[in-house]
């Protein structure tokens, strides 16, 4: 059974659950989320798939 997982909702996910667990937080997630989103959309990092 093969896993295919997209970095980007993988990225998501992850800045979902902290901001859930440090509210205070939701700024800097926010931030951090969005430039890692650029980055993949403009290095196409977007298409790597993890196995």
């Amino acid at each position: 059974m093969n896993i295919h997982l997209s970095l980007t909702p993988l990225i998501s996910l992850i800045a979902g659950i902290l901001i859930l667990v440090m509210p205070k937080l939701l700024n800097f997630i926010v931030a951090v989320y969005l430039i890692a989103i650029g980055l993949i959309g403009l290095f196409g990092l977007g298409a790597m798939r993890l196995h």
